[in-house]
């Protein structure tokens, strides 16, 4: 029988990706890979603030994604630099500024690479409760909003022209990545967590013919994912949260084969035999 921690590493892992899956396939959908990535780092300054401060490491997290996103969102309307240039610039500066303040910080001892590769193996129940709680949370809002973010995704010009105000969408849109990067970063790592949004969305988008069906998909390839790297790490001994990605890119590789486009093209005839 499996020891507690592997169940609870299991169980965290499933939770979190369950809720990446379909987030992130609006971060495919919309190309915003590096977005994803400049939050993921920025959460490394989240940790050294709640070091500081001696608060939730979560809530400290999501607050700097929260404060990072809103300064995205203010930089972008300005037009002074190119998306990816303030995208580039906040990411960065962001991870080195954690690393900055860790560095000064000599009275606390962290573990830098769990940090930024994650570990899962450690997670508490009180960890999985947060991540599923902020996931259900993330889930919910998705729903309500996902028509309107689709139709701005589609085409933002429509969508505003149709009076379902873009702009608002996008911004909660990138508040629940923030939450969902705050919840993941003890599972996957701060690194690695891009890499769970878009990895089991890529693999997804091979073998869906809708964007409701690829959101499924992608949150149970992304559990699949969970489970593969886990039961390869502890077999082979490897760090938990490269094993997960490993195991994402394995199904990627395999969603690549002939077999994923025959998927897509039965689900998209069934689709269209129905009344």
């Amino acid at each position: 029988m499996l020891d507690d921690f592997f169940i609870r590493a299991l169980v965290a892992g499933i939770g979190v990706a369950l809720v990446a899956g379909p987030l992130g396939c609006f971060i495919v959908w919309r190309r915003m890979a590096y977005f994803g990535d400049t939050l993921s780092h920025a959460a490394l300054l989240g940790v050294a603030l709640s070091l500081l401060l001696q608060i939730n490491t979560t809530l400290a997290v999501g607050g700097v994604s929260v404060i990072l996103a809103g300064l995205l969102v203010f930089l972008r309307r300005r037009e002074t630099l190119s998306s990816d240039a303030i995208l580039g610039l906040l990411s960065h500066s962001a991870l080195a500024l954690g690393l900055v303040c860790l560095a000064f910080m000599t009275w606390v001892r962290v573990d830098l690479l769990g940090l930024l590769f994650g570990d899962i193996l450690s997670v508490t129940r009180l960890d999985i409760a947060m991540i599923y709680g902020g996931g259900a949370l993330v889930l919910v809002l998705l729903v309500l909003i996902w028509r309107r973010l689709f139709a701005a995704t589609v085409s933002p010009d429509l969508a505003a022209s149709e009076g379902l105000r873009p702009e608002r969408t996008e911004l909660v849109f990138i508040l629940l990545t923030a939450i969902v990067i705050a919840i993941s970063l003890k599972v996957i790592g701060a690194l690695l967590i891009t890499a769970l949004l878009i990895i089991p969305a890529a693999a997804a988008r091979r073998m869906s013919a809708s964007p409701e069906q690829m959101a499924v998909i992608a949150a149970f390839a992304g559990a699949a994912a969970v489970v593969a790297g886990l039961y390869g790490s502890l077999h082979y001994d490897t760090p938990s949260g490269p094993s997960i990605v490993v195991a994402a890119m394995l199904l990627f590789m395999l969603s690549l084969v002939p077999g994923g486009r025959i998927v897509r093209r039965m689900s998209a005839a069934t689709k269209g035999d129905r009344p």
